[in-house]
């Protein structure tokens, strides 16, 4: 199979991006499909939630951006065959402004993985929750972005700035760049809302929703604190059925 490099963005914060990068790459990685995790958040939660902890003085995907360091040296195993993560750290936070001034500024983290991509089947990149230098470079790095949405008020709420975006990263930047999918998230099935948005998406999007649909999960809340995906925490709970489901969409493509 031909390699596959995945961003999972949307500038809204607190709709499953993070949750969706870990457990899909952990479920892909179930598939025995070579998995590297790109951490390009500050804030690091895809790192901790795979129970990384990185040290004052180590190395990570900052260094790479910033200082051209080899993205070989950051990359790190995890608890689960077939998975690899770059970790983040706060640092990242001081890349956003720095990467201002920067030439060739959009396509460092491209430029860093053009030596590496064919060691991998799939390559997913967790993006923080702006628009800016490290989702760009997120978003010319990748051959298609997955958009998680929840199934609340507001849903679509910052989406058309999110779309607008993509298109002149594909006009300018990434001429093969595509939406992988809309992936519903947070979804209630006790509630109308949910089952109204999840209508309204479907009728806006047709075949661009995934039909996997990702429920609102005490279990998916708990596994970051431990420091594991889904799977390992608890694979008989919904939300571990529903990245699993994910993944198999993925992998029929």
């Amino acid at each position: 199979m031909r390699h596959k490099i995945l961003s999972i963005a949307n500038q809204k914060g607190g709709v499953g991006k993070t949750t969706t990068a870990i457990n899909l790459s952990a479920c892909l990685s179930a598939a025995e499909k070579k998995v590297l995790l790109i951490d390009m958040d500050p804030q690091g939660n895809a790192t901790s939630g795979l129970g990384l902890k990185r040290e004052n003085g180590e190395f990570t995907i900052y260094d790479v951006l910033m200082n051209g360091s080899s993205i070989e040296k950051i990359i790190t195993s995890t608890e689960v065959p077939f998975l690899f993560v770059c970790p983040s750290s706060r640092s990242l936070f001081e890349a956003e402004i720095s990467l201002h001034g920067k030439e060739g500024r959009e396509k460092r983290l491209l430029s860093a993985l053009t030596p590496i991509t064919n060691n991998y089947d799939y390559i997913i990149i967790d993006c923080p929750p702006s628009l800016g230098y490290l989702t760009l470079n997120s978003l010319v790095a990748c051959n298609s972005v997955i958009i998680p949405l929840q199934c609340e008020y507001y849903a679509m709420e910052g989406l058309s700035d999110l779309l607008n975006t993509l298109d002149e990263v594909k006009r300018y930047l990434n001429p093969n760049l595509e939406i992988e999918g809309i992936l519903l998230t947070m979804f209630d099935e006790r509630t109308n809302l949910s089952h109204e948005v999840e209508k309204e998406i479907r009728e806006v999007f047709g075949q661009k929703v995934f039909k996997t649909v990702v429920p609102r999960s005490v279990k998916l809340s708990e596994a970051p604190s431990f420091g594991k995906p889904i799977i390992l925490y608890d694979i008989r709970s919904k939300g571990a059925i529903a990245y699993l489901n994910l993944a198999k969409e993925i992998l029929g493509r």
